[in-house]
């Protein structure tokens, strides 16, 4: 089920944010990378362990700096962001003792960040001619 919610939730979202206008601003999806890779530390927090906020704190700001180089470069960087993170998300457990992290969520936050990337790279491919605004 996580994996089913979390594709309908990013093909929700990421269409919504099209039908609306949102995403016509390149800040739109870094930003999004940015939140789904604050959620960890987030979890962190929750769990209680200082140890664990600080390896999650690095972790995060690899993403950070991938959303920060799309943003001013190429939204390529965070399409690879997205995917990337979701790849993570397969093996974070493995990674990160991380007690705050509910069961379903790595399936869930998987399944999101790879149909967030999909859907960005689908926009930025349609029209070569319309690309995302640059900053």
């Amino acid at each position: 089920m996580p994996y089913l919610i979390g594709t309908v939730l990013a093909l929700g979202v990421s269409v919504y944010a099209t039908a609306l206008g949102l995403d016509r601003d390149r800040a739109f999806y870094p930003t999004v990378l940015i939140v789904v890779a604050a959620y960890y530390v987030l979890f962190a927090a929750m769990g209680g362990s200082g140890r664990v906020m600080v390896i999650e704190s690095v972790i995060m700001a690899v993403f950070v700096v991938a959303a920060s180089l799309g943003f001013r470069r190429s939204l390529w960087l965070v399409v690879a962001g997205l995917a990337a993170h979701g790849v993570m998300d397969l093996f974070h457990q493995h990674l990160v003792a991380n007690s705050g992290v509910p069961a379903w969520w790595p399936a869930f936050c998987m399944t999101y960040d790879v149909a967030a990337a999909g859907y960005l790279a689908w926009r930025l491919t349609r029209n070569p001619a319309r690309r995302l605004p640059v900053a």
